[in-house]
């Protein structure tokens, strides 16, 4: 690749960054509550969106994981396939790849020079403009299908301007307060809103607070609804090695899949939290089944060993290191950080260090609560406008008996944290999306 394009490709990823409004970096402010502009967007590029089947993700944990292990098995079993995802960790071309392979950067030169005049026009979103670029590179490279994960929310997603096969929710949580409500129900319902007529919905978790509000959208569209988990009983394999490179599973029960009783998977994403995605995952994929996709027991056992390879999914429950152990994760709310939580109290260690970072625009009290007094913390900014000053988050983990030392970067966190480890501890790193994209 010659340099005159990288230098094109990196002015072309500046003037995305500085133009369009980016929520990852600056927060509410990039957040649009409207479709228009997306559709408008799509309107000049004739529609992409509606050129290719597809499968939409969305829900507060697990969207990623499940979007990328569903993109696995579609690819496994010779479908074209296309995944959008959000945010990137290291490339922003993560976000839009066929069969795990991301966008080249000549077309991301080439699609925002050929939509200039119209991004000068409409004034999208940093994220409005990256679903319209997804969606024509999708229609044009003739995808059989495509996995869409929803950005935030639902309702007014950008993505929600398609009709999917399926229409996935994993579960709701308390995230973006600010922006979906103050009640799991609020959250709900604008999770609710990727539900729509003539498409069936699966719901990875059932919440006893919020499955009225499913079920009841479900019956406004007059679309059959199931609850993943209630449908599968899943056990993890007892292992002597608990840093095994595959997560195996006992999947009951039996169902058109072809799952027989205790038949046996194995993931290679290893977070004890996949049991709960592994269960949407294959609600979704016999719902597939149903509408004539060939998915057979043999080519979901095949993906789901490979996910990260197949998909290039990162920053699940991934080890940095064995010597000493270091682990990161991306999960970053309340739920996300309790499934953390889980995994590291059945990873055997005598003491953590936890690298933490968070950003500024989100609640740090309800997840500081959460963690152990007794870990030692390296606190950090990540490298990003919204990032939380690492002497704020200090200060505010002081409240809640977490002692440690802040530090300016990520990188320099995570060396003292390397230094003061003895053998058998555990360095975890955290809090944040942002601080995980500084160390994978």
């Amino acid at each position: 690749m010659n340099h005159e394009l990288l230098m094109t490709y990196q002015q072309t990823l500046d003037y995305l960054y500085q133009q369009l409004p980016m929520f990852t970096r600056v927060g509410t402010s990039a957040f649009k509550k409207d479709l228009t502009n997306t559709l408008l967007l799509c309107e000049k590029l004739g529609n992409p969106q509606q050129q290719f089947k597809s499968v939409h993700v969305g829900g507060t944990n697990g969207k990623g994981s499940t979007s990328h292990m569903l993109a696995a098995v579609l690819q496994t079993a010779g479908y074209k396939t296309g995944l959008y995802t959000s945010p990137h960790l290291k490339d922003f071309r993560e976000r839009i790849r066929i069969n795990g392979k991301m966008i080249t950067e000549q077309e991301v030169v080439d699609f925002v020079a050929a939509q200039q005049e119209n991004l000068n026009k409409i004034e999208p979103s940093f994220f409005e403009m990256t679903v319209a670029m997804a969606f024509d590179y999708f229609a044009r490279q003739k995808v059989d299908i495509a996995v869409i994960e929803v950005g935030l929310g639902g309702r007014l997603d950008s993505t929600n301007v398609i009709m999917p096969l399926l229409s996935v929710i994993t579960n709701i949580g308390w995230d973006h307060m600010n922006l979906l409500g103050n009640t799991l129900q609020e959250i709900a319902s604008e999770k609710a809103g990727i539900i729509k007529p003539k498409v069936p919905v699966v719901i990875g978790e059932y919440q006893a607070e919020v499955a009225e509000i499913f079920k009841e959208k479900a019956r406004q569209e007059e679309v059959p609804i199931r609850f993943a988990s209630e449908e599968w009983v899943l056990q993890k394999a007892e292992k002597p090695n608990v840093l095994s490179e595959y997560l195996e599973v006992l999947v009951q029960p039996k169902n058109s899949l072809g799952v027989d009783l205790n038949s046996l998977f194995e993931l290679d994403l290893t977070g004890l939290y996949q049991l709960k995605n592994l269960k949407t995952v294959l609600s979704s994929l016999d719902e597939l089944q149903k509408q004539s996709l060939n998915l057979t027991y043999d080519t979901v056992f095949t993906a789901l060993k490979q996910v990260k390879t197949l998909t290039g999914l990162n920053g699940r429950w991934q080890i940095l290191s064995t010597q000493p152990l270091i682990i990161c994760d991306t999960g970053h709310n309340f739920e996300g950080i309790k499934e953390v939580l889980k995994n590291i109290a059945a990873t055997p260690h005598q003491h953590l260090h936890f690298v933490i970072g968070m950003v500024n625009d989100k609640d740090s009290s309800k997840i500081l609560s959460l963690l152990p007094p007794k870990a030692t913390y390296y606190f950090c900014k990540p490298d990003i406008p919204r990032g939380l000053a690492a002497e704020t988050l200090k200060v505010q983990a002081e409240k809640f008996n977490l002692q440690g030392t802040n530090f300016d970067t990520v990188k320099e966190a995570l060396a003292a944290a390397k230094q003061n480890a003895r053998p058998d501890d555990l360095i975890f790193v955290g809090g944040s999306t942002f601080v995980v994209a500084e160390v994978v």
